[in-house]
């Protein structure tokens, strides 16, 4: 099973968190197809139950997207130790008392079936070509904040502007990457929608 996370620098996995506290839901998507594979393995280790698993697996992937969705990721460079950790609290929950705890479904359909979040790395090129379409300026800015760490005073130094310039082509770039993914998606869901035309 191929593991998505492994594709994905540390600058996008900060983005992703990002877009999902800004309310992106095609970004809650990309979270579920990203780390399934390994939320999965180490439910398997830790329950040896494929079947309830596939099931632990919807819960914890609701119960990390509620929780990036709520801002307790406090550093958004540690998303992949984060979602483990959700994903260990999940199988020792239903170690302790041997009964599945049910999460609340989300109120956007966001988490897909076991079997679709066990597949697909395609929103990860989309990411890519998301960034690839931002001002290259802008480009850099997303880079030396969310790749390198540098903070808006330093990069304003780098870049001969001022903090409060680099904070906001930050949110303008993070904005239009998300606008990005969801307009992509409600294209490809208007194209799956339409009917076919009479001839």
């Amino acid at each position: 099973m191929h593991d998505v996370t492994r594709d994905m620098s540390a600058g996008q996995l900060v983005l992703l968190a990002e877009r999902i506290l800004a309310g992106d839901h095609a970004a809650e998507t990309e979270l579920c197809d990203c780390f399934a594979p390994r939320i999965y393995a180490l439910l398997c280790a830790r329950t040896r139950d494929r079947e309830m698993s596939r099931d632990l697996l919807h819960d914890a992937l609701i119960a990390l997207i509620r929780a990036l969705r709520q801002g307790q990721l406090r550093a958004p460079d540690k998303l992949a130790a984060f979602a483990l950790g959700v994903a260990r609290n999940t199988a020792q929950s239903y170690l302790r008392g041997g009964v599945r705890k049910r999460e609340i479904p989300l109120a956007a359909n966001t988490v897909p079936s076991p079997e679709t979040l066990l597949e697909s790395s395609e929103r990860q090129q989309q990411v890519t070509d998301a960034i690839a379409t931002l001002d290259p300026m802008d480009r850099e800015i997303l880079r030396l904040t969310l790749v390198d760490g540098h903070k808006p005073a330093a990069i304003s130094a780098l870049l001969g502007m001022s903090s409060d310039v680099v904070r906001q082509r930050k949110t303008r770039a993070t904005r239009k990457v998300a606008d990005y993914m969801k307009n992509l998606s409600a294209r490809r869901s208007q194209i799956a929608g339409d009917p076919p035309h009479d001839q």
